[in-house]
């Protein structure tokens, strides 16, 4: 299937659009997005995330996975993301699954072209997902963390640029600093 200039596509369509597709996409009410490439500032924090939540996880002995960007989450019939960092608890996926139905955690990591999307669309989207109990935008540029968190019929708000970042469920703790690479002396 060709990238489409004007018609929109459901999840599935394009999933089927995007796989094996050079570049990542994403799919926002229905029309493909272009994901611009990664600075390296960008990529060692999400690098950084994944890890620090695969080893509290692992630490645990959590029934839980990590998964790092390329797994799709679909918010609704016509709009999926892929996050930079997600947790899901609960029995594996299938190894040929494409798309997480239930995650529990969901960390994006903002760039200059990201921003808007990740506190706006995707905020409002991820937690249409009942699973989902935290969203993490982790800004490298200012070494913060803003914690969107479930609770109850409600979502709050922290940030966070220092001492520990408490998620619970699943009962990890991660210290904000770990989060970013140590600061380069100019």
């Amino acid at each position: 299937m060709a990238e489409p200039a004007t018609s929109t596509m459901t999840v599935a369509e394009f999933l089927r659009w995007a796989e094996g597709r050079p570049g990542r996409h994403e799919l926002l009410e229905g029309r493909v997005v272009a994901m611009a490439p990664e600075r390296a500032v960008h990529a060692r924090v999400k690098l950084r995330v994944a890890r620090l939540l695969a080893e509290a996880v692992e630490g645990r002995g959590l029934p839980c996975e990590v998964y790092p960007d390329g797994m799709t989450v679909r918010v609704d019939e016509t709009t999926a993301f892929e996050p930079d960092a997600l947790v899901r608890c609960g029995p594996p996926l299938p190894d040929d699954a494409l798309l997480v139905p239930d995650p529990l955690l969901v960390v994006e990591v903002l760039s200059p072209t990201s921003g808007r999307v990740d506190t706006t669309h995707k905020l409002e989207g991820y937690f249409r997902l009942a699973s989902v109990r935290h969203y993490l935008v982790v800004d490298p540029e200012r070494r913060a963390v803003i914690h969107h968190a479930r609770a109850g019929g409600e979502i709050r708000t922290r940030i966070l640029r220092e001492g520990e970042l408490r998620l619970d469920p699943p009962g990890i703790v991660l210290e904000v600093a770990d989060l970013f690479p140590p600061v380069r002396p100019a």
